[in-house]
């Protein structure tokens, strides 16, 4: 058994005091830091994504900022891959699919922020690519969003997101993901 953990975009603009603070981030930096443990622990393959912004008119990730950064909570350690993505794919440009399919993970843990943006969009290319997804619900945040009219809380996006994504991995929370590791 060879899982690979993939934390996507657990940075500080995305926390209380940042450019574009998320509902829950806190408690699912939490979650993150406790799969983060548990793969530590056991010498399991972990890789970091970082989003910088070159976007025309950005207002958050901007290249050289606080905000930009890995949250403490999951600061990477010595050995740990960090790859830097200027969209919401975490696949497009950036080496990532290279090195899975090095490490040819029978399971591709994935945790992160702004389920309905980058978690939606690495989680569908991972699962059209064919690895075996899992996502820690728990331990991935998002915000309110509007449609026309229609205002949508961030625990109905969430949701919303979580079951959509459920027909490209199996969602999980960190605790049980943990408690399956080897």
């Amino acid at each position: 058994m060879n899982p690979v953990l993939l934390l996507v975009d657990i940075q500080n603009d995305y926390f209380p005091g940042g450019a574009m603070e998320l509902h829950g981030s806190e408690a699912a930096g939490g979650k993150a830091a406790e799969l983060l443990s548990a793969f530590r622990s056991r010498k399991l393959p972990v890789i970091h994504v970082r989003h910088v912004s070159t976007r025309p008119g950005s207002t958050f990730f901007l290249p050289g900022t606080k905000g930009a950064d890995i949250r403490p909570c999951v600061l990477p350690e010595d050995g740990e891959a960090v790859f830097v993505k200027h969209f919401p794919n975490s696949f497009r440009d950036t080496p990532l699919l290279d090195s899975l399919r090095e490490l040819n993970p029978d399971r591709l843990v994935i945790a992160g922020m702004m389920t309905h943006m980058c978690i939606d969009t690495t989680v569908r290319a991972a699962a059209d690519l064919a690895f075996n997804c899992i996502l820690a619900g728990d331990a991935c945040a998002t915000r309110s969003l509007a449609f026309g009219e229609t205002a949508v809380p961030a625990e109905h996006v969430q949701a919303a997101f979580l079951a959509a994504l459920s027909a490209f991995a199996r969602v999980d929370t960190a605790a049980s993901i943990c408690a399956s590791l080897p």
